[in-house]
């Protein structure tokens, strides 16, 4: 009895203190265009914000609420709050709380996988702030020459997939079978518009590794 006492009080100040944390990067975020209105006595009209509006709801509010139903499987409660508040989920935050939980050996959905995965978000987000911290101030004179660089560029548009291949590779080792559909379907749609950004990828990408993945366990190809 103690011990469900303690996980709903538990669980209880995650979504509390979650909350509290969203709502108020919310208004900080919303905040900063609005006081730089007050100072410079400058307001956009409504019909421009609405129209702006248009475009962007269709898409981005769709993938907002699609991120969410895909990251706290993985994530868990404690680190989807902490990664919608500090960013950058998909590069940095996702595969810190996957390869904690794989050094750990627990699941992503279990008790164990939940406080994993929110130590290792919580460490991330201030690691990288440090880091940044502290690479705008040493290499803020070098960074010109190195952004510039035509040397050093076709290595700085290759971070991100050098990333993901890593992290995608021990995947695809473990889970071969159930990989080959969805990475085929990714392909095609590539060659048909290689221009898509990764967000609206995600969504025929859940699609097909769900899909392939259950047609495969219905034809117990797969356990």
């Amino acid at each position: 009895m103690r011990k469900n006492k303690t996980e709903k009080s538990y669980f209880d100040r995650v979504h509390g203190w979650g909350r509290i944390s969203s709502v108020t990067a919310l208004c900080v975020l919303i905040m900063f265009p609005v006081s730089i209105c007050l100072y410079l006595g400058v307001w956009p009209s409504l019909s421009g914000v609405m129209s702006g509006l248009l475009k962007l709801v269709p898409l981005y509010w769709t993938l907002a609420v699609i991120e969410v139903l895909i990251y706290t499987p993985m994530l868990g409660a404690g680190g989807t709050y902490l990664s919608f508040v500090t960013g950058n989920i998909t590069n940095l935050k996702l595969p810190c709380a996957i390869g904690a939980m794989e050094n750990a050996k627990v699941k992503a959905n279990s008790e164990e996988g939940e406080v994993i995965s929110t130590i290792a978000i919580a460490t991330s987000s201030i690691v990288t702030t440090i880091i940044i911290a502290l690479g705008v101030l040493v290499f803020k004179p070098f960074l010109p020459a190195f952004t510039n660089s035509e040397l050093l560029m076709p290595a700085f548009k290759q971070v991100q997939p050098a990333l993901f291949g890593a992290l995608a590779a021990g995947y695809f080792s473990k889970h071969w079978k159930i990989s080959v559909f969805p990475i085929v379907v990714m392909v095609g749609i590539l060659f048909v518009a290689p221009t898509l950004d990764a967000g609206t990828l995600l969504i025929p990408g859940i699609i097909a590794s769900v899909l392939g993945a259950f047609t495969m366990w219905k034809l117990k190809w797969v356990k």
